[in-house]
This record gives structure tokens, C-alpha cells and sequence, in this order.
């Protein structure tokens, strides 16, 4: 199921995700959320779901040009349930790109728990970036988070 993001991301190794769909526009990822992940109502942390949020949508936009990268410019995001992972039962990350220009993209993102419930949903614009510019001056694809 886990396809390569196309770089290293540490974070998102960290955290987990696995990226199954990364194609025309669209994205599916899964995020089992471990302990350690949670906030104090035991239940994911907020900058979490908002993380995996962010990788969600950008990976929508990289999908359509995987030798882009893009840098998160604006992100809006509403939390309608809490996000619980179940034991052996991923979270589920859909998202698609709305619009694209040549230098900008425009994404919504989505989370559903096991039930198949919305638990999250995010819009955010992201600015592609050329492997030339990315932070570190090396060549290759720019991290999507």
C-alpha cells in the first residue's frame, strides 16, 4: 500500500503516513495514529490531523507534476469529530486539486475515521517550487510538507 512520496520527509516518517493513491490530481493516504500522537482527550492532537492535512493536499497538487515540489502558502481547516484511530484501522486521507496555474495550487483535503465519518476537512493554496530552489541549494524533488 505505501508508495514513495517522492522525498525524504522525515515528519511524515515520524508520524506514519503511508500514501496509497498519487495520481491525476488526487491523493489517498492512511495515518494510523499511535499514543504518542494524541492529545489529552486521548483522541489525535489537532496539529496532527492538521499535519497529515497539509501532506494530504500537497501530495494532490505534486500529482499532477511529481518532479515539482510545493510549499504550503495558506491552509484553512475545520475539525467537525474527533480523529480516533481504532486498532488496525487506518485514518483515511482524500484529497484532490481544485485548480492549478503554472506556479500555484489549489487543493481540498479530507479525513474520515473508521466508520467512514468526516472528521476533518481543509482547503490550502500551495506555490510549486523547482528543484533548483530548493532550501538545502541540492537537486531533486522539494518535500511536500
Amino acid at each position: 500500500m505505501s508508495l514513495d512520496f517522492g522525498a525524504v520527509i522525515p515528519f511524515v516518517h515520524h508520524l506514519g503516513f503511508t500514501m496509497e493513491r498519487f495520481e491525476g490530481g488526487e491523493s489517498l493516504l492512511h495515518y494510523a495514529p499511535r499514543p504518542e500522537h494524541c492529545n489529552s482527550f486521548g483522541v489525535t492532537h489537532g496539529g496532527a490531523v492538521m499535519t497529515f492535512l497539509d501532506v494530504i493536499m500537497a501530495t494532490a497538487a505534486r500529482s499532477v507534476q511529481p518532479d515539482m515540489g510545493v510549499v504550503t502558502i495558506e491552509m484553512k481547516t475545520s475539525f467537525m469529530r474527533p480523529a480516533r484511530g481504532q486498532a488496525g484501522v487506518a485514518l483515511v486521507g482524500k484529497g484532490r486539486l481544485q485548480h492549478r496555474t503554472r506556479t500555484m495550487a489549489f487543493c481540498e483535503g479530507s479525513i474520515f475515521d473508521a466508520s467512514g465519518q468526516l472528521c476533518a476537512h481543509a482547503t490550502g493554496t500551495f506555490k510549486y517550487v523547482p528543484p533548483a530552489e530548493r532550501p538545502d541549494h541540492t537537486l531533486g524533488p522539494v518535500p511536500t510538507d
